[in-house]
């Protein structure tokens, strides 16, 4: 294995730690708008992400940024190809973190509802972009010689490419169900289970359609790879766990099905990294992209002094914040002191004598 074998391997973990970490709070913050039905319990599902959300949109800002290191021609190509649409994924972005900060800045009504929609809109957008970026990188982009796109932004739309944005949103939808579920109460969480169990349906539907087309579609072999039949029947399982109530594998089996969905789109695509619809003889590849030795090698020791440390703070931030919360009653009754686990009071029911808590976001942590 060379070291750009090496660091395509770690690109794709990055890619699979942003589905995995941000996947949950994208589907809550797709969520909140339909499974709250009061502004109380609005609150209750964003403050479920408020604390961690920042923190997990880094690795999509990772992952970018060891392309740029470590395949600069890919980095320079595929980012060319995606500009407008990177543009659309920026705005996105933005809209969602202003939506945490600013929901609660004014009583207008028109003000809140503004920016819930834009808080549920910029967190579907998200999932949808990066997953027809990725989707494209396997089906191929109009790429000559020079390795320059040739194409236009609806060249972008290629159905594979669509295919696989709606997979990821179904998937996040899947994952953000089932970690509210870990998070929540009382009527509040019956719902988000039942819903949980729908959106489960669906996802096991749109992940079947994704997979088939992987194989007959592009060509690539009737039988699946180990990691993409790991991923569907773990799509299963999350989807039949949720029904059955056992929250907390029902989120882990959700995590490994977009896991291994994001993976199974990279294993297809090794050792390209690009893949032109021109000519496969314009193809990119780990090894006509690949930075000199000397760049990997400083990477790879940054890389294994400073991931771990990641790797910690992150695992410290979400035992900090593992409580369940509850919807405050009316008239600012706390909830019974069984609804939370050992009988700690939730974050929610320790501002109902007052206003709804702000979203936990930079402040809380």
């Amino acid at each position: 294995m060379t070291l750009g074998d090496l660091w395509f391997i770690i690109d794709v973990l990055f890619w699979v730690g942003f589905f995995v970490l941000d996947g949950f709070d994208l589907g809550v913050g797709m969520l909140h708008s339909f499974l709250g039905r009061t502004d109380d319990e609005r609150r209750v599902l964003v403050n479920a992400i408020g604390p961690v959300w920042d923190g997990n949109e880094v690795w999509l800002i990772v992952a970018g940024a060891v392309i740029f290191a470590s395949f600069p021609s890919w980095y320079a190509t595929m980012f060319s190809s995606l500009y407008l649409a990177l543009v659309v994924l920026l705005l996105a972005l933005i809209v969602r973190g202003m939506a945490f900060e600013f929901t609660r800045k004014s009583a207008d009504e028109r003000w809140r509802s503004a920016w819930k929609w834009g808080l549920t809109i910029g967190s579907a957008l998200i999932p949808l972009l990066v997953g027809v970026a990725l989707g494209d990188l396997l089906h191929g982009l109009p790429i000559n010689a020079q390795h320059e796109y040739t194409g236009n932004f609806f060249d972008l739309l290629t159905p594979f490419g669509l295919w696989s944005g709606v997979t990821m949103v179904a998937l996040c939808l899947l994952m953000g169900g089932t970690y509210l579920t870990l998070k929540t109460t009382g009527e509040l969480h019956a719902r988000i289970q039942r819903a949980t169990v729908g959106i489960g349906v669906v996802a096991i539907v749109v992940t079947f359609g994704f997979m088939t087309w992987l194989h007959v579609g592009l060509s690539t072999g009737f039988v699946p790879k180990p990691i993409e039949a790991l991923a569907f029947m773990a799509v299963i399982a999350a989807a039949w766990l949720a029904w059955a109530g056992a929250e907390g594998w029902a989120f882990v089996a959700a995590a490994i099905g977009i896991a291994g969905t994001v993976g199974s789109i990279f294993q297809e695509l090794y050792p390209r990294v690009m893949i032109s619809s021109t000519n496969s003889a314009y193809n990119l590849t780990v090894g006509n992209t690949a930075s000199p030795s000397y760049t990997l090698k400083v990477m790879t020791v940054v890389a294994v002094v400073f991931f771990p440390v990641v790797l910690v703070y992150q695992a410290w931030g979400y035992h900090v914040f593992r409580k369940r919360l509850s919807v405050p009653r009316v008239g600012g009754e706390p909830p019974d002191a069984g609804s939370t686990p050992s009988g700690s009071t939730s974050p929610a029911a320790a501002g109902a004598s007052g206003p709804p808590p702000e979203p936990a976001t930079d402040g809380h942590r």
